[in-house]
Order: C-alpha cells, then structure tokens, then sequence
C-alpha cells in the first residue's frame, strides 16, 4: 500500500486517482501527525510525502519514522513546489528521504519512481524473510549439533527425529551411523549419496572434504535413488576432537532447494532491473545530447532575428536619428538596449548549460589566470579608479578557461557593486587547508585551497546568501545595476564541477567576501591513465 501525505486534499486527489489507475492501493493522510498515526497501525511500501505542511513539515515527519522501527526501511520521496534548492533537497535525503521530486510533478515520471521503489521494497521485504528463515535454520542447526557432541546414542536418538539427513564419520571418513533419510539417497550406510554438478556426478567428493578438513557449509546437489529427482542440499559437517585431533565427523544434509530456486529467482530478477538500468541510463545519456544540441540550434536561431533587430535599429538611427522626435529616439533606445539583453541573456544560459558536459582538468597557475582577468578587465578597472590587491595564489588540477571565468565574474561583480563615495578595492588572497571545509583551518601540506575574493562595496544581507547563487536571482532591480542574474549561477556550478564549495560573507554596506574551496588535485585516476595513453 502507499500513503501519500499532503495538507491539500486537491493534490492527494490527483495522485490517488494516478497510483489507482496503475493497480495500486493507495491511503492517504492530511496531516504529519495522521500520517504518523497511520503509519504505527498498517503497512506501506512506500511513503509520497510533501514537504510544506503546516505543524509539521515533510522533513520533520521522515525523521521520526526513521525512529520508528517498524517504518525506518519505508521509503518516501519528498515532493515540494517552493523548496528545490540543493540545502533542500540535501535536507531531503538526510530525513531519510530516497527520493526528491519538484512540483509541478510528471506523472509519467512519478509513476516510474513510485514502480520502481515499490518493487524494490518488495524484493527486500521478501529477501529479508528469506534470510531471517534461513539465519533461524543455520542457529537451530549449529544448537542442535553442539547438543549432539554429548553422548553417541543421545546423538543418535536427535539425530533420528530431526528432518535432516544426519550422519556420523571416523576420521577417515567411513559412514558409522545415517538415519532414515540418508537411505532416500544413498542406497548403503558406507556410501555417502552421490554429488552432482550439472547433472554430471562428481568423483571422490566425499572423500576430498574430508581431506580438506572443511567445517563450514557447503552447497551440494544429490540425487534421489528412485525418482532421480536432483535437490539442493546444504552440508554442514563438524569434527569432534580429542586432545585436538579428529576422532569423529558429524554431519547433515539440509534440504534448502525451496530457498535455492527462491534465491536464484531473485538474483535473475535483479540482474534483470540492472540490465535495464543500464539500458536507461544509456537512453538518458542519448537524450541529454540531444537536449543540448537542441539548445544550440534554439540559441542560434533566438541570436539571428535579435542581431537583425540590432542592425535595423542602427539603421534607423543613422538615417533618420536626427529627425526623430524624442519620444521615438526613446522607443528604439529601449527596442536596442531590450535587444542586447535578451543576447546577453541567450548567451549566459548556454555558458550555463554546457557545465553539465564532461571535461577533463589539467594543471592550472591560478596566479596566470587571475592576472589575465586583470588585465582584460584594465579599462573598467581605471574607469572605476579601483585597485586589485592579488595574494600568492596555488596551482592546482582544474579547467583554465572555468575557473577563469569564475574569478572574471567574482571581480566583476566587486566592481560592479561598489559604493559611490569609495574606489572600489579587491583583495584576492589563498591559503591551504585539510579538509572541503569552509572554517577549517591552515595546513602546510594539505589537499584543498581556499580562495577569498573580499571588496568594499555595498555588501547585501546575508539572509540572502542562498539567493545570490540560484539562476535569475538577482537582489537589486535591472534599473540599479546592469546583468542577467546569471553569474553567480555559473561560477557556483563551476566550482561545484570542480568538487569545490562556494560561499559568501557580508554585511550591507561593508563589503562583500566570496570564499571558494578547491581540490588541489582533482584528475581521477581514470583521466590519469587516458592522458599517459595519449
């Protein structure tokens, strides 16, 4: 059964009705604090659980069944419309979640996830059985022969009233005693019943375990003597030991073919789900290039009618400029400042869109590159009368151009966003530390490094950090300060391509510091041995 949770009935509605029509048994709970309480009185195999409820969240609600012992192994995936940054959605598998789901939600997408997991569940439960079925059976069985070491015929008289076929050996390996059932495959008491692999008997079996001294269970396949009817068997064999040399062999021959056919099944069904993971995983590969090259064709032809947009304004302008009255000089102003945004804005998604194409790094003086950045950058720096201070900064394993345009958009900005009454300083300085932290400290021979790029500019609350770094975030309106909102979206997932972390400290009207931490070394040991191929 799965339990969806939602504080809006219109919403439980539209997933019972989808989850019904797919065959699925669906309750449904209004609240946290219902869902808990229906939690404790039934079974699901899944959870649907929304985030944003009133009294009590999505999140606060996972953590408490990851309490409850009976819904811990539950797994739920978390829906939300509003909470999809990264903190969230970290917060979301950290509660306990499996899965996370953005509002508005694709049906066809949520009914793969809610299959899938429900099977998997499944599959578990019933493995999980299996193996508490069988843990019983191995203690039962390692009681039962501890017990039989106390006297021969007391042994004798347990080992004819278990279900096994029970036996005991010298120590050269000659049958003394076998119960009833060793007869219903071996037709004598001195011949061990014979084992077969792939319907082929195999020579001296009985005869090599005992040379080999093996004491733990062993899977074997005999053979019955009047139907021929093959079944798996799990020997277990145990010497008794006199002064600590073998003088007897205990064993049993446990029917497990049941478990074994059970257990073969499920390993052929999860080869199976792996087979088309797989196979998905190479249809979402194919489909991301696909994407991207539709965005460059959708980029192209978005740039071509914007130029001609571009060049018929200046047209006009040249022509006619003179004798414009005012107000049109205006409108085509705007038509042309309008123009060059949208081709800004065209070309900040695409530098956005092709992070997600795989790269590899390479050695990198990040000291060579911020003084590039200076230099491209000298005009605004001398209009804007600003100085840049740069440390003695590492080389490390990266993308040159990337990261070069991670410090191009950090000065930038700095420069940008300077107070009117104050030249603007920037002050870029490094050191290496242990650990991907943020605040940790100094170390001479450590792995990462820590970048500060700080100025003196007009700062912003910090209560805003989070939205600085998501895409068409901005926090000054267009009419203040010229941009896309886009920026801080790319150096952020630069960085986070290059395994590092991001951050900022400010306050408003004091500055603004922007604190990157970066693997010194970075190149897996796969890229490592492509590139000495090369």
């Amino acid at each position: 059964m799965v339990l969806i949770v939602d504080d809006k009935p219109e919403n439980i509605f539209a997933l019972k009705k989808l989850l019904e029509v797919n065959n699925f048994d669906v309750d449904t709970a209004l609240s946290g604090e219902e869902a808990l309480k229906k939690v404790l009185k039934n079974n699901y195999a899944l959870i649907i659980l929304d985030v944003q409820m009133p009294d009590m969240d999505g999140f606060e609600v996972a953590e408490t069944l990851s309490g409850y012992s009976k819904a811990k192994d539950i797994p739920i995936i978390f829906l939300s419309a509003a909470s999809t940054d990264k903190k969230f959605i970290t917060k979301g598998y950290i509660s306990g979640g499996i899965d996370y789901v953005a509002k508005p939600v694709d049906p066809d997408i949520l009914l793969l996830k809610v299959k899938t997991f429900h099977r998997l569940y499944e599959q578990a439960r019933v493995l999980n059985e299996m193996q508490v079925t069988l843990q019983q059976e191995i203690e039962s069985r390692k009681k039962a022969q501890y017990d039989q070491q106390r006297k021969t015929l007391e042994l004798q008289s347990v080992l004819e009233s278990i279900p096994q076929i029970a036996f005991m050996a010298n120590a050269a390996g000659n049958i003394e005693y076998a119960n009833e059932k060793w007869y219903v495959y071996s037709d004598h008491k001195n011949t061990f019943p014979t084992v077969y692999n792939r319907e082929m008997p195999i020579p001296d079996f009985w005869q090599n375990i005992i040379a080999s001294e093996l004491q733990l269970p062993i899977e074997v396949c005999i053979r019955k003597q009047y139907n021929a009817e093959y079944r798996y068997h799990l020997l277990s064999l145990i010497p008794v030991k006199e002064d600590q040399v073998i003088v007897k062999w205990v064993g049993t021959l446990t029917d497990i073919h049941e478990q074994k056919l059970a257990k073969d099944l499920l390993e052929k069904r999860v080869e199976e789900r792996t087979r088309e993971l797989k196979e998905t995983n190479i249809t979402l590969e194919i489909s991301n290039v696909n994407l991207q090259q539709f965005a460059w064709v959708v980029s192209h032809d978005l740039r071509e009618p914007l130029r001609k947009i571009q060049v018929f304004n200046s047209i006009i302008n040249e022509r006619y400029g003179q004798g414009l009255e005012n107000d049109l000089a205006t409108y085509l102003g705007k038509i042309n400042a309008s123009a060059k945004r949208m081709i800004e804005l065209i070309n900040d998604l695409m530098d956005f869109s092709r992070l997600d194409v795989a790269f590899v790094f390479q050695k990198t003086d990040l000291n060579s590159l911020i003084n590039d950045v200076a230099a491209d950058l000298e005009i605004l720096i001398k209009e804007k009368k600003a100085m840049i201070n740069i440390n003695r900064l590492p080389v490390i394993e990266a993308v040159p151009g990337l990261i070069r345009e991670v410090f191009q958009n950090l000065v930038i900005n700095a420069l940008k966003f300077a107070r009117k009454d104050l030249p603007p300083v920037v002050n870029i300085t490094s050191e290496i530390i242990a650990t991907k932290e943020i605040d940790a400290l100094p170390i001479e021979n450590g792995n990462y490094c820590r970048i500060v790029i700080a100025d003196n500019g007009i700062g912003f609350n910090e209560k805003y950090l989070d939205k600085i770094f998501a895409i068409f975030q901005r926090l000054h309106s267009r009419e203040e300060y010229e941009g896309t909102g886009i920026g801080l979206a790319i150096v952020k997932k630069i960085i986070e391509r290059h395994n590092g972390m991001i951050t900022a400290k400010s306050r408003e009207g004091e500055g603004a510091a922007f604190i990157i931490v970066l693997p010194i070394n970075n190149t897996t040991e796969q890229q490592k041995k492509e590139l000495a191929y090369e």
